[in-house]
């Protein structure tokens, strides 16, 4: 093929890009940037995908808009100069306004064969939007229709270009003297416009056979010929550097979509001295071949990233399977394996996406296992919800036993009974929270009211104000007490002060915990071994504890402890606004946590003693 030759005043930007055809260059300065973009009506400037992430990005918060407002949306896209142009837009109104419409009328229960606007009440604004969308539609239809017709003229035109060319180059006369009449077809075909894409391929190959045969033809003179060529050859350096800084682009997918651009106009421009020509094309190459490459290597790292999400992916699942199957009886350890799958969650969403064959699989099998453990942890609470209102049905009964009995003035045995069903009301298990509090105060006030009006009648037997003033008598004589180097004596005084305590009657309801809590409180600060007596009192004729069963009792007794707080922090996580509680909970886990690895220690130690 023989080079082409353009005058300087002939290259000039195209009016219109779209099925404009340049000078056409030899094959080989026509470089192609892998993949090969293919060839349509309209070489794309843009990829397909950054068309639709701007079409997204003008109707981001369409979700959130009243009928009214989508229909305002219309009419403003409707009245703009470019409304032909944002068809997709229309489009994302109109499904946005009609799944609006469809969800507002499932709520308010209208019917689609509601007849009258009392019926339906969004009949007004449905008949305007679908107005409104029948008008734009029909003005879009006559444009196509119009754009089309405008195809036909101008393939029509490009044709009889065409033939005139061919008349051109096919003459007589001398070619180069025809020079200003080539310019003024190129100049016609240049502003011809867009002819139908079925008809593209072949009037453009047909308008290039008979440009480059006019260019095989010509005898230009020798200096035209050279600006052309250093003009071309300032073009195509231009286009070099701007490769060669893209090749330093980080964003490798963005710097490989303007090559294609790159590609698309060093096309339009002829070619170079011959003696360049290797060397510019060469230069060029080696921008495209290091841009090609970055960019292969990006998906190949993608891929192999993908893949090592998938492996990432599948562990997760299968730690997910393993808790979903595992035997869990108390709400602690429903909470620790909560807990697990939230931190599982957690880290799924910090890693990307598998491949693309297995991404929706490995989804399905991690969702599948997440409900799995859901599914099993509702049934068990719903378990301890039926406990609860088994607990709830008992409590109301000691509640209706309390109010019977508070009237009695068979002051003994009512107190007995009363202290009965107290003690049952503590072995009751947990009843839920919002009725929890009014259930309590109900109980309470019973009790209260029965043990006011004892103390009211107190006298004799009953004198609850004597006993105690005699209990505070035992318990100031117990902080008196200086405990002896002899343990059997001390013993012996820690009997003492019980049996004194026993002997003594029944104190004022109100004054009852207060007095018991500071004997207990002074037992234990004088004789450290009342602790265990009390879990276990001793049975007459056994042989004292030792001090290594005293503390493995206290072990024992923490272990129980332990347990019901856990317990407690199961029935806190069922309501709401119980944070603090089981926190606190938490705390005192890890304090008689601690306790315990104390009482390891003695206990070892204890051992060792007897050993």
């Amino acid at each position: 093929m023989s080079e082409n030759i353009i005058p300087e005043e002939i290259i000039k930007d195209s009016a219109d890009v779209e099925n404009q055809v340049l000078d056409t260059v030899p094959a080989e300065e026509a470089p192609v940037a892998e993949p090969a973009q293919a060839e349509t009506e309209a070489p794309a400037a843009e990829p397909e995908q950054s068309f639709t992430e701007k079409v997204a990005d003008k109707v981001e918060n369409i979700a959130d808009k009243s009928l009214s407002e989508l229909s305002d949306m219309f009419v403003q896209l409707k009245d703009s100069a470019e409304r032909m142009s944002r068809s997709k837009e229309a489009e994302a109104i109109k499904s946005a306004f009609y799944k609006l419409l469809g969800r507002l009328k499932g709520e308010s229960g209208v019917s689609d064969d509601a007849e009258s606007s009392q019926d339906n009440p969004f009949e007004a604004v449905e008949q305007n939007f679908k107005a409104l969308y029948a008008d734009y539609k029909k003005e879009r239809a006559e444009y196509n229709k119009e754009q089309d017709a405008r195809r036909e003229e101008n393939l029509a035109k490009k044709q009889a270009i065409v033939e005139e060319l061919k008349a051109l180059v096919e003459g007589q006369e001398d070619v180069s003297a025809q020079f200003p009449a080539f310019r003024e077809l190129q100049n016609r075909w240049r502003e011809a416009g867009p002819v139908p894409a079925t008809a593209f391929r072949d009037i453009n190959d047909t308008y290039q056979f008979y440009v480059e045969k006019f260019y095989d033809m010509v005898k230009i003179n020798r200096d035209l010929r050279d600006l052309d060529f250093r003009k071309n050859l300032e073009a195509k350096e231009a286009f070099c550097e701007a490769a060669e800084k893209l090749a330093e682009n980080e964003n490798v997918v963005s710097a490989f979509h303007e090559l294609q651009k790159l590609h698309e106009q060093w096309k339009e421009f002829g070619p170079v001295a011959k003696e360049k020509r290797e060397d510019i094309w060469n230069r060029f190459k080696a921008a495209t071949a290091v841009i090609n490459k970055r960019y292969q290597a990006h998906f190949e790292g993608l891929k192999e990233q993908q893949a090592d999400n998938l492996v990432k992916k599948t562990e997760l699942c299968e730690k997910t399977e393993e808790i979903a199957a595992r035997e869990i009886t108390n709400t602690a350890g429903w909470n620790a394996a909560s807990k697990e799958i939230e931190e599982i969650q957690a880290a799924w969403r910090r890693i990307g996406y598998a491949t693309k064959k297995d991404n929706q699989k490995i989804y399905d099998r991690f969702r599948a296992a997440c409900d799995a453990f859901f599914t099993r942890k509702r049934e068990f609470y719903s378990g301890i919800k039926d406990n609860m209102s088994e607990n709830l049905d008992k409590k109301v009964s000691l509640i209706e036993q309390a109010e019977a009995l508070k009237t009695s003035t068979e002051w003994k045995k009512a107190t007995d009974q009363f202290i009965a069903l107290q003690k049952q009301w503590k072995e009751i298990g947990a009843v839920p929270r919002k009725k929890s509090e009014a259930l309590w105060k109900r109980f309470r006030a019973a009790c209260d009211e029965f043990f006011a009006a004892r103390d009211a009648n107190a006298g004799g037997e009953n004198d609850f104000y004597g006993n105690l003033r005699a209990k505070r008598k035992v318990v100031e004589d117990i902080q008196a007490y200086e405990p002896a180097a002899d343990a059997s004596a001390n013993e012996e005084a820690m009997r003492g002060f019980q049996e004194r305590w026993s002997a003594i009657g029944h104190v004022p309801f109100k004054e009852k915990d207060a007095i018991g809590r500071a004997f207990r409180d002074a037992m234990l600060e004088k004789f450290p071994e009342f602790g265990a007596q009390r879990s276990a009192p001793a049975h007459a004729g056994r042989a004292p504890r030792s001090p290594k069963d005293a503390l493995i009792e206290k072990y024992n007794k923490l272990q129980q402890n332990i347990t019901t707080y856990e317990n407690n922090i199961g029935f806190f996580s069922a309501s709401k606004n119980s944070e603090p509680l089981i926190k606190q909970m938490e705390e005192r886990i890890e304090q008689a946590k601690a306790e315990l690895k104390e009482l390891e220690a003695q206990i070892r130690k204890a051992e060792e003693g007897e050993a």
